[in-house]
């Protein structure tokens, strides 16, 4: 989901000139020229404004009968505004939505499914930590939009100092041994705090593991399989190769506030981080560089989370096909590419991860989105996020609890939010 993945990453958006249509209900009327105007919800922060204006001016030239209105969204209450908007007869016509909220949204109905346009989209090309949360029960109702993940984002001098080459880190080990000689004297190997879950998250998928599973229409939580405990056992390893705290995630403190005290050799975050490490700290510009998470083997790189949005489009809506026009455009290779390249996001087909060769941080993440993942595909993961076991059992097992039995104890209160629903 976008709102927690880009948390600190230094996006400015303005929205001048944007709509401020509320509803489909002004969409509903014909534009000029007998056009057709569609009303598109957009989230804050997703895309600059510039490419906003330069996608709608190339749309609408291409496509003359139709006219689009964008209203910005905020993140904050998002899912109960789209849930409201489903269950009237005034939903907009596309919606953007993050990668992880399509279940329970389809889940009431209010989504068309798409499944018929998949291969039309390019569909066998998408990343699937997109793709997979966009569909339910079998059923493709979101579109993959765009994705960013997680990183390493590196000090280039400490490195160079340490005598270690970020390029050649491709394994686990190589990457364990680099953070051991980098964590010296006062500098922090690593700045790991303990509740980084989405990270622990790649660690436990990468040993064949997961957060939860299903059968039979039911979910279970799996931290307590042989697997993820591996994937625990690796966060442990390198979270002790720093000062990180052990009982808050990234965002207390910042960790890019950390870093920019330049005691900090590596951080994992997207790279967006970067940027608001050096506004912190302006000594550090040309100082921090890039690699992809590494993988147990030199053969794929480590798997991560993939964040991101989805586009879907409304039962409700009564310009479907336009909608769709519209989805096909910017989901489409052309503007893909634009996108990718105005905002250093990875395109939603793996085709396409050329496009941001000449960004570092980029580039990384389309290296690591190729082992892309979403979290539990179920409408229930909603209510698992909402309290969050997986932190607490993190910050029990780095502070001395017996791992196993702290996973079967999350791993039961998982089970019970996904299924309070069902």
């Amino acid at each position: 989901m976008k709102l927690r993945l880009f948390a600190g990453v230094s996006v400015l958006v303005t929205t001048v000139g944007l709509s401020a249509c509320s509803s489909s209900s002004d969409a509903s009327d014909d534009g000029p020229g007998g056009s057709s105007t569609i009303d598109v919800w957009l989230m804050r922060d997703s895309v600059s404004a510039q490419f906003q204006t330069d996608f709608v001016e190339g749309f609408e030239a291409a496509h003359p009968d139709i006219k689009v209105k964008v209203q910005i969204q905020e993140w904050d209450g998002i899912g109960e505004k789209v849930t409201a908007a489903l269950a009237s007869n005034d939903a907009p016509d596309v919606i953007e939505t993050g990668n992880t909220q399509v279940a329970q949204f389809a889940q009431s109905g209010g989504l068309l499914d798409l499944s018929d346009k998949v291969d039309e989209l390019g569909g066998k090309d998408w990343l699937k930590g997109l793709a997979e949360p966009g569909a339910y029960e079998g059923k493709q109702y979101g579109i993959p939009y765009y994705a960013a993940n997680r990183v390493v984002i590196y000090r280039t001098d400490l490195f160079k100092e340490a005598g270690i080459d970020a390029a050649a880190i491709k394994t686990r080990d190589q990457w364990i041994a680099a953070t051991e000689k980098l964590n010296t004297g006062d500098t922090q190997g690593i700045y790991l705090p303990g509740q980084n879950w989405y990270t622990l998250a790649g660690f436990v998928w990468d040993e064949g593991g997961d957060l939860a599973t299903e059968s039979g229409g039911k979910w279970k939580g799996s931290l307590d399989t042989p697997e993820a405990l591996r994937g625990m056992e690796f966060y442990e390893k390198l979270q002790a190769l720093g000062r990180g705290p052990k009982d808050s995630d990234e965002a207390g403190p910042p960790q890019a506030d950390v870093m920019a005290k330049g005691k900090v050799a590596q951080v994992i975050s997207t790279p967006g981080g970067a940027g608001t490490v050096i506004e912190n700290n302006p000594e550090l510009k040309g100082k921090l560089g890039f690699f992809p998470i590494p993988g147990k083997t030199a053969g794929a790189p480590g798997a991560v989370f993939t964040g991101g949005s989805d586009l879907v489009i409304p039962t409700a809506s009564t310009k479907q096909d336009a909608a769709y026009t519209f989805i096909k455009e910017l989901t489409g290779d052309t503007w893909q590419k634009k996108l990718a390249v105005a905002m250093s996001y990875v395109p939603n087909k793996t085709t396409l991860a050329d496009a941001v060769a000449a960004d570092p941080g980029a580039a990384a993440m389309a290296v690591g989105a190729a082992e892309g993942h979403a979290t539990p595909n179920s409408p229930g993961w909603a209510a698992v996020e909402a309290k969050n076991p997986i932190k607490d059992y993190m910050t029990a097992v780095l502070t001395g609890g017996d791992p196993r039995q702290e996973a079967v104890t999350a791993s039961e209160a998982i089970t019970t939010a996904m299924n309070s629903g069902s």
